[in-house]
């Protein structure tokens, strides 16, 4: 099943940006599903389209399996005419998958001001997963453990995972992502060995295209959360009321994350099963996010209109032709393959509006700058000249410079070939606004592409004289430039602290589903003149540092690199080294019962230890993430290969640690 039950799967919170939502409740517990907005609406909808796409794929694997597998020819036939009618069944779906993934109104901000509308994505879905059993199964065989006593530590990971199907749009709901996937790097540690295999398998849907795929490493339920981290950022930057300083830089900010997240994302997983998450894709994403941070910098300059003073009136226009320039990138990026593929004609189509208009913008600015701004004076030439020779790609046809700044003639004629420029350039957004059917709904951004293009029309007319019978000289393109430009930034994985939800298995440089060790004990003692005759260090768990040759603790078995577990019945896998001693040196004639762990482990324990001293330089302390169980994440490894995730992701854990002192264990 895909998200039948819960179908606001990317939220109804209409909480803004960096906003906490009332209900405390909702960073764990998601969307309320039974709330029934327009985008709850829209995500049910794409639900139902994944699981429809998902039989017919089903259908068809099946129906080639068959002509490939028959040899009688009216069989075949038959096999082939339902090939055809599962394929044109999946490209109607694909079809209307694209438009509503093109529904990219639904997500803009509803104020009254115009802005243009920006591309935001939808969150991938994901199947129901059961993850009970398996883990139910490795906590009894592998850990030894009463797996029924963990039945609160489950739910709680399958509660938050069910949770990250619906966050809200704002931080909470990006809080609740960050959470689960920062509890992934405990869970994999914990129970994803190696050498064993949970038989789980995690599905999820293509965002752009709804096609299923489907992985055993965790490292694909990790790269989909990113993904929809990613994803979430990107709504929540077109949501913003750009018609607001403090809209815009929210916007700003929220599409640098996606940029971040996508780019995360591209640079450490590799060989992605789905297309949305492929290199070619993501950096495509990551290409379009940068753009529309760009858009959001030109629109902090126009925030309090348009300037009067010529240079500021030319630095819009180049900051316009900045914004064309990346938008241009991002169409060439878009209809190049394998992205011109799957990507919605729709997103291809708006990102070409967007680089005519912002093409005609500058070409506009331009020519304000030209024809409304007083003559020159003598003592600003050379700083008009400065301005102007980095202003145009190449130099514009007619008089020199001085002449140029100083000539109100031959300035009026020089804008006049910009605004021409301008109104062509406006003309063409508007032909391939038109030719797009999905954009037929949108009013939105033919308003403001009309409406830039009446007001180049307007002062075409007002500059141009009857007695103009000269040809009007073609101008030159604006030199793109900016005062701000995009940053990438990288997922904050630490913003969210996390505690591991099977903290009472044990310290994770022992307890992990990679280690194995043998339980001894309740191993009885009783104190010899010597003591115990053993010594401990380190914390969480307790170290047996050396064992005294004819003690009594090497009659009863204990060796050298055990770790006590329990005293006296006591837990003591978390216990620091203080209070194990105290344990230990509290007990009286009747001695001490004490439960201990071999490590089964192929190297000397000196070899490991010397390992174990490079922990702190690769930024995981154990005073951080074992003492207490909560960890500041510097971000966890990924990858989608098992070779890569052992050679990568696990060196960062050391099976043992070093302890600072050796202390005996009793007098």
């Amino acid at each position: 099943m895909i998200l039948e039950e819960s179908p606001d799967g990317e939220g109804g919170g209409d909480d803004g940006f960096l906003l906490q939502p009332e209900d405390e409740g909702s960073a764990r517990k998601g969307c309320n599903p039974l709330v029934q907005t327009q985008r709850s609406c829209l995500q049910n909808h794409r639900a139902r389209i994944n699981q429809q796409i998902n039989r017919e794929m089903r259908m068809r694997t099946g129906a080639e399996n068959l002509f490939k597998a028959t040899t009688n020819h009216r069989v075949k036939e038959t096999v082939a005419l339902e090939l055809s009618y599962v394929n044109s069944n999946l490209q109607l779906l694909k079809e209307e998958l694209e438009e509503l993934n093109s529904s990219v109104d639904v997500y803009q901000n509803e104020s009254e001001g115009i802005s243009v509308p920006m591309i935001p994505l939808g969150l991938k879905e994901t199947k129901d997963l059961d993850l009970a059993t398996p883990l139910r199964e490795m906590i009894s065989e592998h850990y030894g453990e009463d797996s029924t006593s963990y039945e609160v530590e489950i739910k709680k990971l399958m509660d938050l995972r069910q949770a990250i199907r619906t966050p809200s749009r704002n931080e909470a709901g990006l809080d609740l992502l960050m959470e689960y996937y920062n509890q992934l790097y405990f869970l994999d540690i914990r129970f994803f060995s190696p050498n064993r295999n949970l038989g789980v398998f995690f599905h999820w849907y293509d965002s752009l295209t709804g096609v299923p795929s489907h992985q055993r490493t965790l490292a694909f339920e990790k790269g989909s959360v990113l993904f929809n981290i990613g994803a979430l950022y990107t709504q929540i930057g077109a949501r913003q009321d750009r018609g607001t300083r403090t809209g815009i830089d929210c916007a700003i900010e929220a599409f640098q994350r996606a940029a971040g997240a996508f780019n995360y994302l591209k640079e450490n997983f590799s060989n992605a099963p789905s297309l949305d998450m492929s290199v070619a894709s993501l950096s495509m994403l990551v290409r379009l996010m940068t753009a529309q941070v760009q858009e959001c910098v030109f629109e902090q300059l126009t925030l309090s209109g348009t300037p009067r003073e010529p240079l500021s009136q030319m630095r819009l226009a180049q900051e316009a032709a900045r914004v064309e320039d990346v938008y241009s990138l991002v169409y060439q990026t878009m209809v190049q393959p394998p992205v011109r593929d799957y990507v919605p004609f729709s997103w291809t189509t708006m990102v070409n509006v967007k680089a005519k208009h912002f093409r005609g913008l500058s070409h506009y600015y331009a020519a304000i700058a030209l024809c409304d701004g007083p003559p020159v004076a003598d003592s600003e030439i050379p700083k008009y000249e400065k301005a102007f020779l980095q202003f145009h790609v190449t130099v514009p046809e007619g008089p020199s410079l001085p002449v140029l700044l100083q000539d109100s003639e031959e300035r009026r004629r020089l804008a006049k070939a910009h605004l021409r420029k301008a109104m062509m350039n406006h003309e063409e957004a508007l032909r391939l606004h038109a030719v797009c059917r999905i954009f037929r709904k949108m009013d939105l951004l033919q308003e403001v592409v009309s409406l830039a293009h009446r007001r180049s029309l307007a002062k075409y007319s007002e500059i141009d004289h009857e007695d103009d019978f000269f040809e009007t000289a073609e101008a030159p393109d604006v030199h793109p430039k900016t005062h701000q430009k995009p940053e990438i930034k990288t997922p904050n994985f630490s913003q969210v602290k996390v505690t591991d939800i099977f903290h009472c298995l044990g310290p994770l440089s022992v307890f992990s589903a990679k280690n194995q060790w043998r339980l001894k004990g309740p191993i009885h003692l009783t104190r010899g003149e010597g003591g115990f005759g053993f010594t401990l260090r380190g914390d969480s768990p307790v170290l047996i540092a050396a064992v005294i040759p004819g003690s009594r603790a090497e009659a009863a078995g204990l060796k050298e690199g055990d770790y006590i577990v329990s005293v006296n019945g006591e837990p003591c896998k978390w216990g620091k080294h203080s209070e194990v001693v105290a344990l230990l040196t509290g007990v009286g004639e009747e001695g001490v019962d004490i439960e201990v762990v071999t490590p089964q482990r192929e190297e000397p324990l000196g070899l490991v230890d010397k390992k174990a001293t490079t922990l702190s330089s690769v930024g995981l302390s154990r005073s951080d993430k074992e003492n207490g169980g909560q960890v500041t994440l510097p971000g966890p490894f990924l990858g989608w290969n098992k070779k890569a995730k052992r050679g990568q992701g696990l060196k960062r854990l050391q099976p043992f640690s070093p302890s600072a002192e050796n202390t005996p264990a009793s007098h």
